[in-house]
């Protein structure tokens, strides 16, 4: 018999058989791990434990590792009231656990993954400047971690660190003001907050989300079948109100 314990947020959830569900977590030890849960669908109280974003102690068992398994509930914090009475905010959620969903490998542990998703769930109750920052880094980091990161520490022209203002959207990599000339049209804006400089204003949350979110539709989900989630796609518009 397998058996493990462990807590993770809830990504998504879908009925399976008569009354249970199949639950996707982001889990802090085993990865993005799925489990059957019994009653999922029939309970009223279970259901409410099982919304997107909500974080669950739970205990999985299965008779070998190579099964789906069964999730047991140990204890449930629901998702804060302020992430699903926002449009914004909860867009941000669900754009958040789709990405997620989508494009981890099953069963594979992403700890720094996971406590960056925890640090950014900490701020989207405050401020959207805030959040939305924070937001722009945790997709830079999903990036990373899955083998598609941006080097924005010097320019990729030149090589120089200093007054890196643009992101090639062919390479990736830093551009300095000086080296992007005639090509900067052509450029995506680096952000004050992505080169430590200044406070962070709409404006540069929504450079940030255009620049993360090209990299997340042309080369975390070019080779998929999936697409930029709905959710992700309407953020900055919502934003902007």
């Amino acid at each position: 018999m397998e058996r493990w314990n462990d807590q993770g947020r809830v990504l998504s959830v879908r009925a399976h058989g008569e009354n249970g569900a199949v639950v996707s977590l982001l889990t802090e030890k085993h990865g993005r791990h799925a489990g059957y849960v019994h009653g999922g669908m029939a309970s009223s109280r279970i259901r409410a434990a099982l919304q997107p974003g909500a974080k669950l102690e739970i205990e999985w068992s299965a008779q070998t590792s190579d099964q789906l398994g069964t999730l047991s509930i140990q204890d449930d914090v629901p998702p804060d009231p302020a992430w699903l009475d926002d449009p914004a905010r909860l867009a941000a959620l669900q754009s958040l656990c789709a990405l997620l969903d989508k494009t981890l490998p099953e069963r594979e542990c992403h700890p720094a993954l996971y406590t960056g998703t925890e640090a950014f769930l900490n701020t989207l109750s405050g401020d959207a400047d805030i959040w939305g920052a924070m937001l722009v880094y945790w997709e830079l980091a999903l990036l990373r971690e899955l083998g598609f990161g941006l080097d924005l520490s010097k320019c990729v022209v030149t090589g120089v660190t200093g007054n890196l203002k643009y992101v090639s959207p062919k390479s990736g990599g830093a551009v300095s003001e000086a080296a992007a000339g005639a090509y900067k049209d052509r450029l995506f804006a680096l952000p004050g907050f992505l080169r430590g400089e200044g406070q962070v204003t709409r404006a540069d949350v929504a450079a940030g989300l255009k620049l993360s979110g090209y990299f997340i539709e042309h080369r975390l989900l070019a080779h998929t079948t999936y697409t930029l989630p709905e959710a992700r796609t309407r953020l900055s518009g919502l934003l902007e109100n």
